[in-house]
């Protein structure tokens, strides 16, 4: 199983003012804890409580249906394109960016086991898109159209462009390109499929995107590239068993969430920094940075009182943002949390030749670069120390699904916990709606009209 250290929080490390007595804080929540983790479990079945997100790794229907449509059609696409947005594409490509062998895209095809090459398009940058359209042969592109309302302007605009592209160049064929991943019965976009009659899968009720990656949402890209999806759903279920615990001390979902919960309220911590040290996991950071930002920044807790809520995610990415972010993270304000996650074991190792031995560079000459990958690791962490900044670590074994799997569920869990810890609802997100309806307002959308009036006398005055 993944492992989690957290010592560097206790004060022993880092001193009394910036530090926790840890095994104090364990004994004042324990029941609360236990309350917490049993209810989770005892709502997870119930239409409505948006937890069915917790069962995602025991739907053996979907494995088989996703399977098997990657078995039909392997061999039959060049490139996978996945058109999506927030938790619609971070989980897959999250997943797709450590799994697959670096720079993918660019590799062989003998190199990629005759898989198809993949491309999430998350953004909606003219730029991108018309260079990203432009590149690609999408006669022999495989489009896997994502968003459950169907409604989401940015994933339907890309849709409609390039089903009309498609359609330009291969008549009624075209429909063998496009898969979608929509609701099961509601929305515009089951309409379409419904109608153009595309291949389609399902994302369950009452699972919210960021909340998604374990459905098809995330699975059935990772499957048409070759990925091994049972061994990361094995990973899913192996970690669900061992966070029904509710026990804190051997739960460490709950210790995580307890300890960022404790540093917000009562240490004035109000910025979580992710950091891997691994090029792979650098979109797990992207994809934590929604999960947790999306669910616990929020205005109101579930009594109606105004909190304001949340610590601020931030991605960083060792060794490299060593060079950028840690002079602050150590001499800067002390208001962060730095979670790191560290690989056990690299699945590859790089000797530095003995060469320029005579210089200022030769004691590196005969290492290993994995030695000195970790000894960044170690350095920072020591370093944080020094500056009495709380810093946890997340170590996986090494780079796999099944430990890939754990980890992302275990994030999944942690922020569940924590959102019941601020008293406050995980599973909405009332400041986005707002944002998507001033777009819908601005675009023309029916409907919208008195807003869209209101919102453009507010923007000529800005």
């Amino acid at each position: 199983m993944i492992k989690l250290d957290y010592k560097n929080v206790d004060k022993t490390f880092i001193g009394e003012e910036n530090g926790l007595e840890i095994e104090n804080v364990f004994n004042e929540f324990q029941y609360k804890i236990a309350e917490i983790i049993s209810d989770l479990n005892k709502r997870k079945d119930k239409p409505g409580q948006w937890l069915q997100w917790m069962n995602l790794g025991y739907s053996e229907e979907t494995l088989w249906f996703v399977k098997e449509y990657a078995a039909i059609v392997k061999n039959r696409f060049e490139n996978v394109l996945v058109l999506g947005i927030g938790g619609s594409a971070l989980g897959g490509m999250a997943m797709s960016e450590a799994l697959l062998k670096p720079y993918w895209n660019i590799l062989s095809e003998e190199e990629r086991d005759n898989n198809p090459r993949i491309f999430f398009l998350d953004n909606i940058d003219p730029d991108q898109m018309c260079s990203l359209l432009n590149t690609l042969n999408l006669e022999k592109t495989l489009v896997n159209v994502i968003t459950k309302s169907g409604t989401t302007a940015e994933t339907m605009a890309q849709y409609m462009i390039v089903a009309n592209l498609l359609q330009e160049k291969l008549g009624d064929d075209y429909r063998k390109n496009i898969v979608v991943t929509t609701d099961k019965e509601i929305g515009l976009l089951r309409q379409l499929a419904n109608q153009e009659g595309y291949k389609n899968f399902v994302i369950p009720d009452d699972v919210g995107g960021r909340y998604s990656v374990f459905s098809a949402v995330g699975l059935l890209p990772l499957a048409l590239v070759g990925i091994d999806i049972d061994e990361i759903i094995n990973g899913v279920k192996d970690m669900d068993l061992a966070l029904k615990n509710t026990d804190i001390r051997h739960n460490i979902a709950a210790q995580c969430a307890l300890i960022h919960y404790i540093y917000n309220t009562r240490k004035n911590k109000n910025i979580l920094v992710m950091m891997p040290y691994s090029s792979r996991l650098k979109y797990v950071a992207d994809w934590f940075v929604q999960l947790w930002a999306e669910s616990l920044g929020k205005n109101i807790d579930n009594d109606g009182n105004k909190i304001n809520t949340g610590l601020t995610p931030i991605k960083s990415v060792g060794v490299t943002d060593q060079h950028s972010q840690i002079q602050l993270f150590n001499e800067g304000p002390n208001d962060k949390i730095i979670n790191f996650i560290r690989i056990e074991e690299f699945e590859n190792s790089l000797e530095i030749p003995k060469i320029f031995e005579y210089t200022g560079i030769g004691y590196l000459g005969g290492k290993a670069i994995n030695q000195l990958f970790n000894a960044e690791a170690d350095a920072t962490k020591m370093a944080l120390l020094d500056f009495s900044r709380p810093n946890i670590t997340i170590t996986l074994p090494k780079i796999s699904g099944y430990y890939l799997g754990q980890l992302l569920y275990m994030l999944e869990v942690e922020t569940a916990i924590a959102g019941a810890l601020y008293n406050i609802n995980a599973f909405d997100q009332p400041g986005v709606e707002q944002v998507k309806n001033y777009t819908y307002a601005l675009m023309g959308r029916t409907g919208y009209e008195d807003s869209a009036n209101n919102l453009r006398e507010r923007l000529a005055l800005t």
